[in-house]
Formats: C-alpha cells, sequence, structure tokens
C-alpha cells in the first residue's frame, strides 16, 4: 500500500494555491473548487478542496520535508510567509519550523534524514 495523497480544506482557494507553489508543490489540477500538487521529490500528492468557511482548528500537522531546511526558512522568509517557528533541532531528531497555511492549516517544514523512518527507538 502506498499513500496517494492528502487533501485539505481551504477556504480562499486562490490564496492556499499560491501559498503552496511558494513552497515548492507542483500545480497539477486547478479548479474553481478544487487544486491538486505534485511534490518536487518522491510521488506524493497533495490537494486542497474549497470550503466557505475557514477551517476550524484542529491537531493536525502537515509535514513536508527537505534537505534545505534552513535554505528554504530563509527563502520563504524573505518572500513574506510569517513562521511560528524557525527551524530547531527536536529531541526526536528531526529539525523543524512551523507555520500555518491562509486557511489556517497546521505546516511543519522537516528535515528528519535517516531518522525519518529509522529512529534509535524503531520498532524492530
Amino acid at each position: 500500500m502506498n499513500l496517494n495523497q492528502v487533501t485539505i480544506d481551504a477556504h480562499d482557494l486562490a490564496a492556499s494555491v499560491a501559498f503552496y507553489q511558494l513552497l515548492g508543490l507542483n500545480l497539477i489540477v486547478d479548479t474553481d473548487h478544487y487544486a491538486r500538487f505534485e511534490c518536487p521529490n518522491g510521488e506524493a500528492t497533495f490537494s486542497l478542496h474549497k470550503v466557505d468557511a475557514k477551517p476550524p482548528a484542529n491537531g493536525n500537522v502537515i509535514y513536508f520535508e527537505s534537505d534545505k531546511l534552513d535554505e528554504e526558512y530563509q527563502r520563504l522568509s524573505a518572500a513574506g510567509i510569517e513562521f511560528t517557528q524557525a527551524p530547531k533541532d527536536e529531541r526526536w531528531l528531526w529539525r523543524e519550523a512551523r507555520l500555518f497555511d491562509p486557511s489556517g492549516n497546521h505546516i511543519c517544514l522537516f528535515w528528519g534524514g535517516e531518522n525519518r523512518k529509522n529512529p534509535p527507538w524503531r520498532v524492530n
């Protein structure tokens, strides 16, 4: 089994499309109610579905990995993206930066390297 995509709500679809393109995702479907992106690395896709109201806050976090996290943080900050956390080494051995998209969805840009799937505490 493989994960095909994740679809999230977006109350301002145009602003959200522009946001995710700025993050580096490649837009492959663009309609008045739906947008779909390819991630630049790997086979994963990511989708937005237009909703009338801003989605309520929830505990979901969307993770995008980059081996150039600090460079991406600098690039996005210079482009006006506001982060709630600058890149920081976490105790779970990932380096993470945090922000919200235009609809309030929680985003984590991170670099996990080998620890992404093989942390020292991985179950055998």
